[in-house]
């Protein structure tokens, strides 16, 4: 059982003959009391005291816990994001690749066409040169004719009086 001011204070001694002077029994109790009521109120404002730091020290776990528990949740967003990124870069510069191997080809597709239309144009222009070639020389050939034609007549004009 704990002892108390009051308990102390209260205290009666039986007297017997031959005892202590109680005079002076009363004065040391009462310092007794004094300085036993200031320890016990210290006591008790330490125990409070304690009970305030213990909440307060159960407050700082609770936020280092929660602080713990954000940190280790942003790290993992953070990996997260990073992650995501990584991965929509390497789409992005895989498409990038996908578009110029398109545009490559596409580029090398024209040129062949282009190549194929100079060498069908070339070929047109041989074979129509071939033909206005051949249409001169034709008409040169029916030209000389004419001439030779008109020549001939020219040196027989009496073959027309004649007959």
């Amino acid at each position: 059982m704990a002892l108390t001011p009051m308990d102390i204070h209260n205290k009666e001694f039986s007297r017997s003959f031959r005892g202590y002077n109680e005079d002076e029994v009363d004065q040391f109790l009462d310092n007794i009391v004094d300085e036993f009521e200031k320890l016990y109120k210290e006591n008790m404002e330490l125990k409070d005291r304690i009970n305030s730091l213990v909440d307060q020290i159960n407050q700082f776990k609770t936020m280092e816990k929660t602080l713990k528990d954000t940190l280790v949740t942003a790290q993992k967003t953070a990996d997260e994001v990073t992650a995501l990124a990584q991965k929509k870069s390497d789409m992005i510069i895989k498409e990038a690749e996908e578009q110029a191997r398109k545009i490559r080809e596409k580029a090398t597709q024209d040129v062949i066409d282009a190549n194929k239309e100079s060498f069908e144009i070339r070929k047109q222009i041989r074979m129509l040169k071939s033909k206005i070639k051949s249409l001169l020389e034709s008409q040169i050939e029916q030209l000389e004719q004419i001439d030779e034609e008109e020549t001939n007549q020219e040196d027989t004009p009496f073959a027309a009086d004649m007959e």
